[in-house]
């Protein structure tokens, strides 16, 4: 009789079927929470990591460089002139890096209340890549400089490329995190165990809903990426009838920042505007959602 080796889990949460939680409610009695993830990067010139409009030449790579940039110079101006028209808030994923790359870009996002996410220092490097002891590191001084910037410390991250070694939630927990974007398991918010027993949830982030996957690895038009979160929203809208649901919609500028792209987002993000004030939904930040969770005391999951 074959007998087979267990297959090696991540041991940070168990199986929960979404159909068999206990039930509960965002504030004010709302089903579904949605929440933009606006990812700020910054970018090594002549080396490193980073997405590419065109085909990766031999560093210094002017032309893919010089696209991500446009990002903080046009793309996030224009976004955030978007958002402001339609009252809505994001979690700003930032680099670190940027605080002395570009501090206006950053104060413009303070000004407007958005709440500020710890995203490493910059995108051009794998956060897996680091050791354990430069990973605190790195944890710690993104999270120490977010503090000196905006008078507190952050209380999310999101690794740059969604990479972790196999102690990350163990260090944000253990660094003062209370949640981490990377995992992209579920419709909820998850309790995460770590080694210390501190607590980390797990926000759900999208990797559906993000332009990095949809339009630059699908080559999605701008179009079809806006159809898209118009059905998921629409979708989720309806599923969370049943049960509290959690909607994230990730994106760069750089990428959406494009006119053409820009044009079709303000459809989608009109659409979800129409039911904010209708007052389908709440339109909140992943840091809102984990404070939730946290006075609910009674995890999903």
């Amino acid at each position: 009789m074959t007998v087979f080796a267990p297959i090696p889990a991540s041991g940070r949460f168990g199986y929960s079927a979404i159909t068999q939680r206990p039930d509960f409610s965002w504030p004010e009695g709302k089903r579904l929470a949605v929440y933009i993830g606006f990812n700020l990067e910054h970018f090594a010139f002549g080396e490193g990591l980073g997405a590419g409009i065109g085909p990766a030449s031999p560093q210094p790579d002017v032309l893919n460089y010089s696209w991500r940039e446009y990002g903080n110079r046009v793309g996030a101006w224009r976004c955030l002139a978007l958002l402001d028209q339609l009252c809505l808030p994001t979690a700003a994923l930032i680099n670190t890096a940027l605080i002395d790359h570009c501090p206006e870009l950053l104060q413009a996002v303070m000004a407007r209340g958005d709440e500020l996410v710890g995203h490493g220092h910059s995108n051009a490097f794998r956060q897996s890549d680091y050791a354990q002891a430069d990973e605190r590191a790195l944890l710690a001084g993104c999270r120490e400089r977010i503090a000196q910037l905006q008078g507190k410390p952050p209380a999310g991250w999101l690794s740059p490329w969604i990479s972790e070694s196999r102690t990350t939630p163990d260090l944000l927990a253990e660094e003062g995190y209370a949640y981490t974007l990377n995992w992209a398991h579920d419709d909820q918010p998850t309790p995460m165990q770590t080694r210390s027993g501190k607590a980390l949830w797990s926000i759900p982030y999208p990797q559906e809903l993000n332009d990095i996957p949809m339009v630059m690895g699908r080559h999605l038009d701008g179009c079809a990426f806006a159809d898209m979160v118009i059905d998921n929203f629409d979708e989720m809208l309806q599923q969370s009838q049943q049960q509290s649901l959690v909607m994230g919609i990730a994106l760069h500028p750089y990428i959406v920042g494009q006119p053409y792209r820009l044009r079709h987002l303000r459809r989608a993000l009109q659409h979800i505007a129409a039911a904010r004030d209708r007052g389908d939904i709440w339109v909140t930040t992943p840091g809102a959602i984990c404070a939730h969770m946290q006075a609910l005391q009674r995890p999903p999951a």
